[in-house]
């Protein structure tokens, strides 16, 4: 069996490949990530593995962004220090669990529930933890970083240096204030606005999401619509809608939309 483990402490990493091998010799590690960004990388350049363990709180942020970027057909045992009651969520959708600290009897039980009932569907990862949230209490984070595209290399870019986001073709791209760069995202538009600081980002129209500081001179349009200019500036013209000037006005000066 080919085993992936995700965890950003090396002493936890250690224990659950020494727990593995000690449940099974003939498991094969085949990679030990530690970051949301070298998961990311390692699953766009290497076969899936038969099995994920996957702490949930990672260096660069929940590893449930891993899931917003690609789609894992990989089952998943996720190793968490959640408590009890937000375990439940889990529970409801059949996936397997590890409280830390991990025992050796709970990860061998683990890895014979998976042996058992290896999912021919996989499961809603996003769904999974929109639930842990809401059994949370929590809201969505905002994003503070966002995995680009380099070519087959991949950038971290800090999300106060995205001057906006435009879509184009079904396309989803970042333009960057720092570099005057535009890259691609494998997030669609609708669902960067849920994400985002709606104090700092706002959606002008169905094509772009404003950052506020790359706003520059604002001219009324036709139809009650803003023209505004960007900062880089925007190879298209950037108008807010009609229905979105009201709320684009308030929002500017720090009012909340009615």
């Amino acid at each position: 069996m080919n085993v992936v483990i995700l965890e950003d402490e090396q002493a936890a990493t250690r224990r659950l490949e020494k727990l593995l091998l000690e449940i099974n010799p003939d498991i094969n590690i085949l990679a030990r990530l530690e970051s949301v960004e070298s998961a990311l990388s390692w699953f766009q350049e290497n076969p899936p593995p038969d099995l994920l363990l996957q702490d949930i709180h990672l260096a660069d942020g929940s590893s449930f962004e891993l899931f917003d970027y690609i789609q894992i057909t990989t089952p998943v045992i996720f190793t968490t220090a959640y408590d009890e009651y937000a375990l439940k969520a889990f529970k409801v959708n059949a996936i397997d669990y590890l409280l830390k600290p991990i025992k050796k009897t709970e990860l061998e039980q683990a890895l014979e529930k998976f042996r058992q009932t290896r999912p021919a569907v996989v499961p809603n990862y996003e769904r999974i933890g929109a639930a842990v949230r809401k059994q949370n209490q929590e809201t969505p984070a905002t994003l503070q970083r966002l995995l680009v595209r380099l070519g087959a290399s991949m950038k971290l870019i800090d999300i106060s240096d995205a001057a906006y986001f435009y879509t184009r073709d079904k396309i989803t791209f970042l333009v960057s204030r720092s570099q005057n760069r535009r890259f691609p995202l494998d997030m669609p538009l609708d669902k960067l606005e849920t994400r985002l600081d709606p104090a700092r980002f706002f959606r002008i129209n169905r094509q772009f999401i404003v950052q506020i500081d790359a706003i520059g001179e604002m001219k009324p349009s036709s139809k009650s619509r803003l023209k505004i200019e960007l900062h880089p500036p925007a190879d298209t013209e950037t108008v807010v809608s009609t229905e979105r000037s009201g709320a684009f006005k308030r929002w500017l000066v720090g009012k909340e939309a009615e």
